[in-house]
């Protein structure tokens, strides 16, 4: 009975007149329905949307059906056979990085974030400590002893703040050395690398979970992966840099790619970010990763209004229809701070709101600056929805 049980909506976009009524008459005949533009009564659209309602076994009998038939109906009908088998419960999953290996499903997993910048949009940049640290090299001997032992410095406290944050319950580490904060300054590729290299080497040396860098830089991703960082956190979803893929791909290491528009979505905007994302597993499958290396983050606080932002929040479990983990990076983002009216080092409980949302609509990894808070409220989030 269990496919009776569950109920899907899957929205079918800009297809021939033709193949709606088909799709129509074919769920109807299943004892499901599908609603269509009222211009296909009197032929007045060529083209139209397509709202498929029914349960699982209604909608497996039609694409069935459809995958019979020629041209687009059979590819409207392996589109939707995908969404059916990535909705449906799966055997055990995983998530691979290098030597690491997540089972997905079993908890969900804590990223916590290590800014080694002095422009972080939540205030806690290594760098902001150390404001008068130079980042550049020099020829002159004196500096060049300063400037080393201030490196070794901000790696030691970056190394510290990291170790505590795995006993506070982190699973992985994300390390970024430039702010993606509204407004930031870019640094090149080069200033990026010095800010994180050293850290990236010592991190992967004394801490046995995954080393996560958030980079959109071919030059930076590559010269990690040697260092033997596990995970690229690519901002632009892979979509800029393509040959960060094949580079993670070649050394067996995990992405995350994120939905980030050049401009205001329009429109359906959970459409926007299904393409994009879509479009992004597209660059990773092509360059030789597998399923199991990718993780999707639908990009809250990029290109996004607080009213769209919630939306988001609101719909997540739509991404189940992509069939890959998802993360979620709320933390103390202007969206909290909008709607409760606080401060970057007040939104703690803002926080933990999205993140028990999130949990709640099925995310995997939920990306954090305050580990030991969350991690409480992830371990009781679990309790509740996963039943661990």
């Amino acid at each position: 009975m269990a496919p009776k049980a569950v109920h899907l909506c899957i929205h079918v976009e800009d297809i021939p007149h033709f193949a709606a009524n088909v799709i129509k008459q074919e769920m109807l005949n299943n004892g499901g329905d599908a609603t269509v533009h009222k211009g296909l009564i009197n032929d007045s659209l060529e083209n139209t949307n397509v709202l498929i309602m029914g349960n699982l076994d209604q909608v497996n009998k039609t694409f069935v059906k459809l995958l019979s038939q020629p041209g687009i109906l059979s590819d409207i009908g392996s589109k939707i056979q995908l969404i059916t088998q990535n909705v449906e419960e799966k055997e055990t999953s995983y998530y691979c990085c290098r030597k690491h290996k997540l089972e997905i499903g079993k908890k969900t997993y804590i990223m916590g974030i290590l800014n080694i910048t002095n422009d972080s949009f939540s205030g806690d940049g290594l760098l902001a400590e150390a404001p008068n640290t130079p980042l550049k090299e020099t020829t002159n001997k004196a500096s060049s002893e300063l400037h080393a032992r201030d490196r070794e410095s901000i790696i030691d406290a970056a190394c510290r703040k990291a170790e505590k944050m795995v006993i506070d319950g982190a699973d992985i580490i994300d390390v970024g050395g430039e702010s993606t904060r509204p407004g930031y300054s870019v640094i090149d590729d080069k200033e990026e690398l010095d800010r994180i290299l050293g850290v990236v080497e010592k991190l992967v040396k004394i801490l046995n979970v995954p080393i996560s860098v958030d980079t959109s830089k071919l030059y930076v991703a590559e010269n990690v992966l040697k260092a033997g960082a596990h995970i690229i956190n690519d901002v632009n979803g892979l979509i800029k840099e393509p040959q960060i893929a094949e580079l993670a791909a070649s050394y067996g290491a995990g992405v995350i790619a994120m939905h980030n528009p050049d401009s205001p979505m329009q429109g359906d905007i959970f459409s926007c970010i299904t393409r994009s994302l879509r479009k992004s597993v597209d660059i990773a499958m092509k360059s030789g990763l597998r399923q199991d290396n990718i993780i999707l983050d639908p990009g809250i606080g990029f290109g996004t209004t607080v009213e769209q932002n919630l939306e988001i929040m609101r719909r997540l479990d739509e991404l189940k229809c992509l069939g890959y983990p998802v993360l979620l990076g709320t933390s103390r983002k202007s969206m909290i701070g909008k709607i409760l009216g606080l401060p970057v080092d007040e939104r703690i409980e803002g926080t933990a709101a999205t993140v028990t949302l999130g949990i709640v609509k099925g995310v995997d990894f939920v990306r954090v600056h305050d580990v030991k808070e969350m991690h409480r409220v992830v371990k009781m989030s679990d309790a509740m929805v996963r039943g661990v």
